[in-house]
């Protein structure tokens, strides 16, 4: 919610899909971004659909939205349960069969997209969704976040250091 002529506006936005880590990071401004993410799509009234995990940006983001009393979902496959999934969920949990679903269901139940740091996994679901916009396939934003910049050229330095290592 946005604060205009000192009323409350709703946000354009129901669900918002988040891209993020099943790790914590190295740095905790990562941790402290997915915290201050969660209570920012509270005060906005906005659900979360993220990758399902308890644990990593991944637990602190859908905690912080569960705690402030947001519908969260998390769509995870079913490989990634044991790995991903430590201790209590919060919110509602969807098992898919692969990633290719759990992307194609976040999509679904999503009005927009915003990535936080993680790993190539983050990375490809992020270039996956802007791909999709490119085809036509959805219309829905990718938001933007002062983070994004740093995850996106992180994750091709650590493409190109894998590629220069599979040459030897």
């Amino acid at each position: 919610m946005e604060k205009e002529s000192g009323e409350m506006k709703q946000s354009r936005f129901r669900r918002i899909c988040v891209f993020c880590g099943s790790s914590q990071g190295k740095k905790s401004s990562y941790q402290d971004a997915a915290i201050e993410l969660g209570r920012e799509l509270v005060s906005r009234n906005i659900d979360l659909v993220y990758g399902g995990g308890s644990i990593g940006l991944m637990g602190l983001v859908s905690q912080a939205v569960h705690d402030g009393g947001r519908h969260v979902l998390g769509v995870i496959p079913k490989t990634l349960l044991p790995r991903e999934l430590t201790g209590e969920t919060v919110g509602e949990v969807k098992a898919v069969a692969d990633m290719h679903q759990r992307k194609a269901e976040m999509a679904k139940h999503s009005d927009a997209f915003i990535a936080l740091p993680g790993g190539y996994g983050t990375l490809e679901e992020l270039l996956e969704v802007i791909t999709w916009a490119q085809l036509g396939i959805h219309d829905k934003p990718l938001l933007r976040r002062a983070s994004l910049a740093p995850v996106l050229a992180k994750s091709l330095s650590l493409l190109q250091l894998q590629k220069s290592w599979s040459k030897n």
